[in-house]
């Protein structure tokens, strides 16, 4: 690969990096419309906890990897939230980046051995 190449790729790691581990820390604690909507015909209070009503978020059950070290957008053990989710958020690219550099060079690698039929033609000759 090129050093342009790599610089390119450092950049990007980098820059997703950057927002995993610190800008993410500023984004909407109601990410999505789909809570909202579960929620339609049921009385909450503060917390969002459902105090009355009926609706489809009364039968939520929690995950079965609900316990696991980096659920619910942090890492277990981690007293401070705003370092907690900031480092589940560069352990998630670091496994992203790493499960796709793994797939890329395994596709690159298969992809590389030469068959029978591949005969490189002299310069100037038509195939």
């Amino acid at each position: 690969m090129k050093n342009r190449s790599w610089a390119f790729l450092a950049g990007g790691l980098l820059v997703a990096l950057l927002l995993a581990g610190v800008v993410s820390n500023y984004a909407s604690s109601h990410p999505d419309g789909l809570d909202s909507s579960l929620l339609k015909g049921c009385t909450v209070d503060a917390d969002d906890n459902i105090v009355g009503g009926s609706c489809p978020a009364q039968q939520a059950r929690d995950h079965e990897l609900a316990d696991s070290p980096l659920a619910d957008y942090g890492v277990r053990g981690v007293g401070n939230s705003f370092v907690s989710t900031g480092l589940s958020g560069v352990l998630g690219v670091l496994v992203t980046f790493a499960i796709g550099a793994g797939g890329f060079w395994l596709l690159r690698r298969r992809g590389a051995t030469p068959t029978d039929g591949d005969a490189a033609t002299p310069a100037g000759t038509a195939s």
